[in-house]
């Protein structure tokens, strides 16, 4: 939502000011720029990356406008997730969540946390470690090893789009100067024309340059700033979750594993101490 604000400003910034100077604005519509522009900038980033580059830019385009979905109500069905898997697991055993390890699309403890169920990458994540938990063949060093390993991994995965999208923004401008001589160009064949005619092509040339650094800097880079903050955030989520499953393997009780995931969080989402502690009590958090 703020992205598009953000957008909105922006242009009206640019066309106002533009328009308030006495700047004509049909001359800023130059549909054979944006041809040239859109061309260049589409056919080098399908070259530059591959097809699971190209989807996962798709991917992370459409969760940039929809907007992060970690918030402080997600991190408290998260808690709420942790803290009643390790009460069940300190009062029957590792083996009492077999169950719900298994079908976590069937187990309660997982259906009390419907937006954490909905994340197949953090079920499987929680899951899988568990796994691993009652296996009994690794030690508490070997899963926080390995979680970290798994974690750079996602964050990696997020990653490769934001460079390939930081890629294409950098290059915008580089395109939009391609336009602009590209337009010279056709002035320059054009000297025999009245020099009105003439003002005309070369402002049409020049309105290329500043498409190029407009697109770049307006609308390409605010998106990889953003996107580059949502993939923060979930590394984050995912490494409470490594927190809190170590802090209970180190036999920590649950309320005190629990804690430990709450204090990993940025300040702006972690809920207050006894937030946390009226929610793990079965009342309002």
């Amino acid at each position: 939502m703020f992205i598009i604000i953000g957008y909105i400003i922006a242009l009206a910034s640019v066309v106002g000011g533009f328009a308030i100077a006495g700047g004509h604005l049909g001359v800023l519509v130059q549909p054979v720029e944006l041809l040239i522009i859109g061309g260049l900038a589409i056919g080098s980033f399908v070259a530059a990356n591959s097809a699971k580059t190209l989807k996962s830019a798709g991917a992370a385009m459409g969760s940039a406008f929809k907007g992060s979905k970690y918030n402080k109500a997600l991190y408290m069905e998260l808690m709420g997730l942790l803290y009643a898997i390790f009460v069940k697991v300190r009062k029957s055993g590792l083996l009492a969540i077999e169950e719900d390890v298994d079908n976590p699309e069937n187990s309660a403890l997982f259906q009390a946390a419907p937006n954490i169920l909905t994340d197949h990458h953090a079920v499987d994540f929680i899951t899988d470690y568990l796994r691993l938990m009652a296996g009994g063949n690794l030690d508490v060093h070997q899963i926080d090893n390995l979680m970290e390993l798994d974690i750079e991994t996602h964050h990696h995965e997020l990653e490769t789009p934001i460079h390939a999208l930081q890629s294409l923004g950098d290059a915008m401008p580089a395109f939009g100067i391609i336009a602009a001589v590209m337009g010279v160009v056709h002035t320059m064949q054009s000297v025999g024309l009245p020099p009105s005619e003439l003002g005309k092509l070369i402002a049409a040339a020049l309105v290329g340059t500043f498409l190029g650094i407009l697109i770049a800097y307006s609308f390409i880079n605010p998106v990889v700033a953003l996107l580059r903050h949502q993939a923060e955030e979930s590394t984050k989520f995912y490494e409470a979750i490594r927190v809190g499953l170590i802090a209970y393997l180190n036999d920590c009780a649950p309320p005190t594993a629990v804690e430990f995931s709450r204090k990993i969080l940025f300040s702006e989402e972690r809920p207050s101490f006894s937030e946390l502690e009226t929610a793990l009590k079965g009342g309002k958090g």
